[in-house]
C-alpha cells in the first residue's frame, strides 16, 4: 500500500518548517498498520535516502555489547549508525521498538531528540498520541513509556 500524495506532501513541507527549530523531530504517529512506514520509505526513496532499521541495525551491535554496557553503547551505537548515514539533511528511522527495552534503561524519545538537533529526523513512533502525549504500550507492560510532544512535531496518519 502507498502512503497516499497528501500525506508526503504535509510530510515534506513539515520537513522544510523545522529547520529553524532548535529539535528538528517530526514524529509519525498512527494506529498500527496506518501507513507510516510506507510513508517513511516513500519519502526515502524520493529523497534517496534509505531510512535506518533501528531495530535491526542497532540490534546486530547491541548483540556484542555487554549486558551492563548496553544502555550507555545504545546512544552512541545510534549516533554513529546516524553520523555514518552521511545525510547532512535528513535522518529517517524506523523500527524504534527496541529502544524501549526495559534492561538499557534509556529514554528512547530523549535519543531521538538528541539526534534532531544536528540534522532533521523523521521517525516512526511505534505507539500512540493521547492528547498531547506520546505513549507507548499499556500501562501495564514492562516497556510503557509516557512523554510530552514538546519539541516534536507530529504528523498523524
Amino acid at each position: 500500500m502507498m502512503a497516499d500524495d497528501q500525506s508526503l506532501a504535509k510530510l515534506e513541507q513539515l520537513i522544510g518548517e523545522i529547520g529553524d527549530l532548535n529539535s528538528k523531530l517530526v514524529m509519525l504517529v498512527g494506529p498500527s498498520r496506518s501507513g507510516k512506514t510506507q510513508l517513511l520509505r516513500q519519502l526515502g526513496t524520493k529523497l534517496n535516502i534509505e531510512p535506518l532499521n533501528v531495530g535491526l541495525d542497532l540490534g546486530r551491535r547491541l548483540a556484542a555489547t555487554p549486558n551492563s554496557k548496553r544502555g550507555f553503547s545504545a546512544g552512541e551505537l545510534l549516533r554513529e549508525m546516524a553520523d555514518r548515514e552521511r545525510t547532512e539533511n535528513l535522518l529517517l528511522l524506523d523500527n524504534l521498538e527496541l529502544l524501549f527495552e526495559p534492561s538499557l534503561q534509556i529514554n528512547p524519545l530523549d535519543l531521538v531528540r538528541r539526534l534532531a538537533h544536528a540534522k532533521p529526523v523523521v521517525a516512526v513512533w511505534p505507539g500512540e498520541l493521547r492528547g498531547d502525549r506520546l505513549v507507548y504500550a499499556d500501562m501495564s507492560h514492562p516497556e510503557h513509556r509516557d512523554y510530552s510532544r514538546d519539541g516534536v512535531v507530529v504528523l498523524e496518519i
